[in-house]
Parts: C-alpha cells; sequence; structure tokens
C-alpha cells in the first residue's frame, strides 16, 4: 500500500502586520513628541553704581569667607552642610520669611557656595534677598 505524504504547511509567524503596528506606533509617538529647545544666555553683567541700600531694622545677614565657612549674623556655623545653615537662619528670622536677607561673600569664595546660602534662602521661602557688592574703581572717563 502505497500512502500518500501530506504535505506540511509552513507554520512560521507572519510579521508583516507586526512591522505595520511598529511603524504605526513610531508615527504617533513622533507626532504627539513636543521638542523643547534649550538654550543658552549670555550676557554681559553691568557695573554697580549707585546709592548704598538703608539697612533694615532687623534682617539676616550671611557671610561665606574665603574658605566656604558661614557666619549668620555674626555667629559662625560647626560646619558647611546646607541643613545647619537652614537651623541658623531659622533661628534667627523665627520663621519670618518676609525679613530681608544679605549675603556678603569673599570675592575669592566658591560659586558654589554662595549659591548654596541662595538656596537654602529659597527653598525656606525667601523672597527679599540681595548680595553686597563694593563700588567698581573709578575708571577714566572716555573722550
Amino acid at each position: 500500500m502505497k500512502f500518500r505524504r501530506q504535505r506540511r504547511e509552513d507554520t512560521g509567524v507572519n510579521l508583516t502586520p507586526l512591522i505595520d503596528v511598529v511603524f504605526l506606533l513610531l508615527i504617533f509617538f513622533m507626532v504627539s513628541t513636543t521638542f523643547t529647545r534649550e538654550t543658552q544666555l549670555s550676557i554681559d553683567l553691568p557695573e554697580a553704581e549707585g546709592k548704598p541700600k538703608e539697612a533694615a531694622e532687623q534682617q539676616i545677614e550671611i557671610l561665606v569667607d574665603e574658605a566656604g565657612n558661614y557666619r549668620v549674623n555674626g555667629e559662625a556655623l560647626v560646619d558647611k552642610r546646607m541643613r545647619t545653615l537652614q537651623a541658623a537662619i531659622y533661628k534667627i528670622s523665627a520663621g519670618d520669611t518676609t525679613l530681608p536677607m544679605t549675603i556678603s561673600a569673599d570675592a575669592q569664595a566658591a560659586h558654589q557656595d554662595v549659591v548654596q546660602a541662595m538656596d537654602a534662602a529659597g527653598q525656606m521661602g525667601f523672597v527679599h534677598l540681595s548680595i553686597t557688592t563694593v563700588q567698581p574703581a573709578s575708571a577714566p572717563a572716555a573722550p
């Protein structure tokens, strides 16, 4: 007896619908994505000439020395951590964030130390912040 061999069908997976779905998803995400363009701001800082600001009756003054150590209203802090700085500010302000705050930094102080003092004040909610400067040496007038 001769048996006919049955023909085997291909059991492969048809990838065409899968590729179509992937392309549709790709197009959807490309169209729905918003692209943000980050730019850099190039500025030239002006010199500070003017009348000195009158000191308020009660204010908070943060001094940053060349080594990055902080003093809050003349009191030296035990370390340079932000938590210590915030605790000293809170102790003086008693939670009143409307008090004016002045940051005085040595010219050789690291920028990071000044930014950390500003960040500590900002996190606590202080909005009246000023940075002390000196008036520039008078230069000869241009003809």
